[in-house]
């Protein structure tokens, strides 16, 4: 087993917001800020478990070949196995599946504020398995970015119909947002047991793989490829720096500062993912989305400082 780092045994909420961690906090949500745009060019032809299966097969070989050259212990038994399933199912594959399918019909804001959510979830879920306490300044935070999500969506979502499909669609997306929190909690405890990073997440993505192969078979999807530019380039985007680079990124800073306040990251890239479509689609800022800004940047000062 490896030695846990100095700052794994620094309590999380303890942890003051370094700069490493800013650094692992930027590239989070710079690498899932630009995947809105890139998820665009996956969704259409090929069915999203098998678009999802190519992402993290191509995410998962760069992962490993990042870990061989570090030389990172590779092979362990069972019982840490089933912690690197448990990452597979809730994070790699499960979550997204489950936001892929429930977008359908749904506009891209409420799928932002439905996952902004996980900032909130975490801290749930810290308590309720491993009965962390409940910090009012991450819930207080939490809210913040959560409403500030909301408000700068409002126009988008005011226009959404309120369906049998659309409710299917939000109960899906929940799920997922819930599976990725889950994914979290079971991430701090293989942290917890001194895994590094890197290796976890390799052989989560790898777990991650199956279960997307898994369900293509069960669903009768055929397994497709488009051959165009735009779905290749996107692809790639999403595998290595949506998925390798955020991934690591986002699991080691939740390793540092705890589940609560890394998950305030999901309420970031909301808003660099409208900053990038105002400079790329034109995307015109109303008076809410300036509340809604002015929220988000409250709510960081209530989750990340010390």
């Amino acid at each position: 087993m490896t030695t846990p780092s100095p700052s794994a045994l620094v309590p999380p909420a303890e942890h003051r917001f370094d700069g490493t961690d800013a650094i692992l906090y930027a590239v989070t949500v710079f690498g899932w800020s630009t995947s809105w745009i890139a998820m665009k060019a996956q969704v259409g032809i090929v069915a999203p478990e098998v678009s999802l299966l190519w992402r993290f097969l191509i995410a998962a070989a760069a992962m490993w070949i990042w870990v061989g050259l570090r030389r990172d212990r590779l092979i362990f038994p069972w019982k840490e196995q089933i912690g690197f399933a448990g990452l597979g199912l809730f994070i790699f594959s499960t979550n997204f599946a489950l936001f892929y399918s429930g977008a359908v019909g749904l506009p891209s804001g409420l799928l932002s504020v439905v996952f902004s959510l996980a900032s909130i979830g975490n801290l749930a879920l810290g308590w309720v398995f491993f009965r962390q306490r409940l910090s009012g300044r991450v819930l207080i935070g939490g809210l913040l970015g959560f409403a500030g999500v909301a408000a700068m969506f409002s126009d988008k979502i005011a226009g959404t119909e309120v369906t049998g499909s659309a409710l299917a669609g939000l109960g899906l997306c929940i799920a997922g947002t819930t599976c990725f929190c889950i994914g979290n909690q079971i991430s701090s405890v293989v942290q917890r047991r001194g895994i590094p990073v890197l290796v976890a997440t390799a052989w989560g993505m790898t777990w991650g793989c199956l279960f997307l192969l898994v369900g293509a078979l069960v669903r009768g999807s055929p397994f497709q490829f488009l051959p165009t530019a735009a779905y290749t380039i996107s692809l790639v985007w999403l595998a290595i720096v949506s998925s390798v680079a955020a991934f690591w990124a986002y699991l080691t800073l939740l390793g540092r500062i705890g589940a609560a306040r890394a998950g305030y990251s999901t309420v970031m890239f909301p808003v660099f993912a409208l900053m990038i479509s105002t400079a790329f689609e034109g995307y015109v800022w109303s008076t809410s989305a300036f509340l809604g800004l002015a929220l988000v940047i409250a709510g960081n000062l209530f989750v990340l400082r010390r």
